[in-house]
């Protein structure tokens, strides 16, 4: 029979988020725990229970039956129970314990650090944790209150709350010497014979140049003479304004440069538009430091409304 009478919950949790990212480095890294730990805590709470929860080979982790099973059926558990240790925490008004977001490192230049100064500022006994990757995880198994995703990325049954800005737009921008000497795209397809400076996300997936002007849209793949990692991406908009190439991302990253003229808009009739980011959760598991950072948001989205109609 099972020794199941003193599990330890730590070990618990490590298994729930090796489900979650699929695999022992990641949950290492997101943990602050070597491979090797991970995997001995793995392997000792099967030896406890009995049977397999994790098939590995060389390339991959997956999940067996029984350890399908019971992730199911500790998720909601482990995300309550942190819920309920949140909500003791903050029972004398004061709102106490940890905010931990999973947020996508589009909204970690300009967007989330002037809310996350405001809600440090307002709540100086809540901890906040920002775990920043571009891969769509189950915040409830790796242990998130939270997450910040684009809306096509999100989750079905959760709550998505917008965050400011309302809408965002792709946007193209060289800098004026290299458009003096290379000449200005008059069309999407012309920027396949540019120097292009490419952004690739941590899953390895470049990131898409779609446009669209009327009802017409355009995907091009042009070769980058330059590729960078997403997280560097103020290093690419900077390499962009020393005139090494066209630049494609975020209009409100590039609109620093484009304002002294370090950069010059390219194709703006073909920039496409596209929601902003939402923060997203479940309602059946709200912590009190979620609760007051939802609340942030929702004043912070309030405000920028008025702010918006007086200009």
């Amino acid at each position: 029979m099972a020794n199941i009478d003193d599990l330890p919950l730590d070990d618990l949790s490590i298994f729930l988020s090796v489900c979650a990212t699929g695999g022992f480095r990641t949950t290492a890294r997101q943990l602050g725990l070597s491979p090797s730990t991970v995997s001995e805590k793995i392997a000792l709470l099967e030896t406890r229970l009995g049977v397999p929860l994790l098939i590995r080979t060389t390339r991959s982790v997956n999940v067996t039956e029984a350890g399908r099973a019971l992730a199911s059926r500790l998720s909601p558990l482990m995300r309550e129970a942190r819920a309920a240790l949140q909500d003791v925490a903050s029972s004398e008004g004061k709102v106490r314990g940890q905010l931990k977001l999973n947020v996508t490192g589009a909204v970690m230049v300009d967007i989330l650090p002037p809310l996350i100064d405001r809600f440090l500022n307002r709540f100086p006994e809540v901890r906040v944790e920002l775990v920043v990757e571009d891969r769509l995880v189950d915040i409830i198994a790796v242990g998130c209150d939270a997450g910040i995703r684009y809306g096509e990325h999100l989750a079905q049954d959760m709550i998505a709350v917008p965050i400011w800005p309302p809408f965002q737009r792709l946007a193209l921008a060289a800098s004026p010497s290299y458009l003096d000497a290379r000449g200005v795209p008059m069309h999407p397809s012309d920027l396949l014979t540019h120097d292009c400076i490419r952004l690739r996300f941590s899953s390895g997936a470049l990131t898409a140049w779609e446009f669209e002007c009327g009802d017409t849209s355009v995907t091009v793949d042009p070769p980058g003479r330059l590729t960078i990692g997403v997280d560097a991406a103020p290093a690419a908009i900077e390499l962009a304004s020393s005139g090494h190439g066209i630049i494609c991302t975020f209009e409100n990253w590039l609109h620093p440069a484009l304002k002294t003229g370090a950069l010059k808009p390219v194709l703006p009739e073909w920039w496409t538009r596209f929601e902003g980011p939402r923060l997203y959760f479940s309602s059946r598991l709200m912590s009190a430091p979620l609760r007051a950072f939802v609340d942030l948001v929702g004043e912070e989205r309030a405000q920028n409304k008025r702010l918006a109609k007086e200009v």
